[in-house]
């Protein structure tokens, strides 16, 4: 295996969404635009109610996929198709918008933690008019494996030895896993060769990542290669490990849209106005 090594090093800027959510943008934000196919990445946590309690009401998406992986409390979704779900701890949705879709995620609590993350996946030119699609995963079919002393990984995308998560039919073949390490464990994780792979360090105060300390909230861009070496630090901690193949196609963005050229966002916004979604 070709081991990987961090390229950059990114921390996330406080910012917010929707109705005022708070939270943390990790990708997205001026010091890392997107890492193609991977458009947003961010980070909401409070205990706060007034941090998150507007939610994300009813809004259009275009042209990519959104997968929100919830760690804490809970987030009811709906959209303008008659679609309905609950997203609970340890769930994950990912959402193929393609041609175009209304939808909402609202808090369905009023007090205590709410913690989780939402990524943004761009799809090809050729796949971002195609029809809407959910993936609603509920954390019991998630596989959770245990490799070595000391290292849990939830499988969410793409496989880790024996073990296939239950995210399928993504034209990025992605890879997605929760790496939870105890203080001094540590693992090699292969990765698919030519996928753009980053770690985002969201528990615990350090870990490492590829030989160096990554600190919490921090986000490492990796190099090419076949694997990344992944290992906890003096404490307990927990790694995002996600790994895409880029696209390479041109990107046009605006807002909740995100198309290939300037006019295929114009018509995108007339199709919103004249209630085609």
């Amino acid at each position: 295996m070709t081991e990987r090594r961090i390229l950059r090093r990114i921390r996330g800027i406080d910012t917010a969404d929707g109705a005022g959510v708070k939270l943390k943008r990790i990708i997205g934000q001026p010091g890392l635009d997107m890492l193609d196919p991977f458009l947003l990445l961010d980070e909401f946590r409070s205990d706060q109610a007034g941090d998150y309690i507007a939610g994300f009401p009813e809004h259009p998406h275009r042209g990519f996929e959104t997968v929100t992986y919830m760690l804490a409390g809970h987030m009811q979704h709906g959209d303008n198709h008659g679609n309905r779900g609950d997203l609970k701890p340890g769930s994950v949705q990912w959402m193929t918008a393609g041609r175009g879709i209304l939808h909402s995620e609202m808090p369905q609590q009023e007090n205590g933690l709410m913690w989780g993350f939402q990524l943004w996946v761009n799809l090809p030119a050729k796949d971002k008019m195609t029809e809407p699609r959910y993936q609603d995963i509920d954390p019991e079919h998630i596989p959770v494996v245990r490799p070595v002393s000391g290292v849990t990984l939830k499988v969410i995308a793409g496989h880790f030895g024996d073990a296939t998560g239950p995210v399928s039919g993504i034209v990025t073949a992605p890879v997605y896993l929760d790496i939870a390490l105890e203080a001094g464990a540590g693992i090699e994780i292969p990765l698919p060769e030519g996928h753009h792979a980053f770690a985002y360090v969201f528990d615990g105060n350090d870990a490492e990542v590829a030989g160096e300390k990554l600190s919490r909230s921090e986000l490492a861009v990796l190099s090419e290669g076949t694997s990344v070496r992944i290992a906890g630090r003096e404490a307990p901690s927990r790694v995002l490990l996600v790994a895409g193949q880029p696209l390479q196609e041109p990107v046009a963005r605006y807002g909740p849209f995100v198309m290939n050229t300037p006019e295929q966002i114009h018509q995108a916004i007339a199709d919103f106005r004249a209630g085609k979604f």
